[in-house]
C-alpha cells in the first residue's frame, strides 16, 4: 500500500471527500518538527486542516494557510519580540481573494 491508498482510504473511512496535497503537508509538517518542535509536527498538520476546513477546505486556502504557517515555523527560532513581524495581515492576501491559477497543482499529479 502506498501513501495515496492510505489517503483514500483514511478519507474514506472519516466520510470525508478531500484532496491533499501531501508534499505540502508534508513538508510543513517537517518544517515544524525542526524549527519548534518534533510533536509540532502532528498537531500543526492537524490544525492546518482544521482550519483548511473551516474555510471551505479549496486547495487554493490550503495552500495560503500553509504558507502561514510555514512563516510562522520560520520564524519561530527569532526572538519573540520579532516573531511574526513578517506576518501581517496587511501583507496577506484575502483567502477569497486567491486566484487557483497561481497555485502549482503538479505536486498533486501521479
Amino acid at each position: 500500500m502506498n501513501l495515496h491508498d492510505w489517503i483514500d482510504e483514511l478519507c474514506d473511512v472519516l466520510d470525508i471527500d478531500a484532496e491533499v496535497d501531501e508534499g505540502l503537508v508534508l513538508d510543513l509538517a517537517k518544517l515544524a518538527a525542526h524549527q519548534v518542535a518534533r510533536p509540532a509536527a502532528p498537531l500543526t498538520a492537524f490544525l492546518l486542516g482544521y482550519a483548511a476546513g473551516e474555510a471551505g477546505g479549496a486547495p487554493e486556502v490550503v495552500e495560503e494557510l500553509a504558507d502561514r504557517a510555514k512563516a510562522l515555523a520560520e520564524s519561530w527560532d527569532q526572538p519573540a519580540d520579532t516573531r511574526g513581524e513578517n506576518l501581517s495581515g496587511d501583507d496577506l492576501p484575502e483567502l477569497e481573494d486567491l486566484d487557483d491559477d497561481t497555485i502549482d497543482h503538479e505536486s498533486e499529479e501521479e
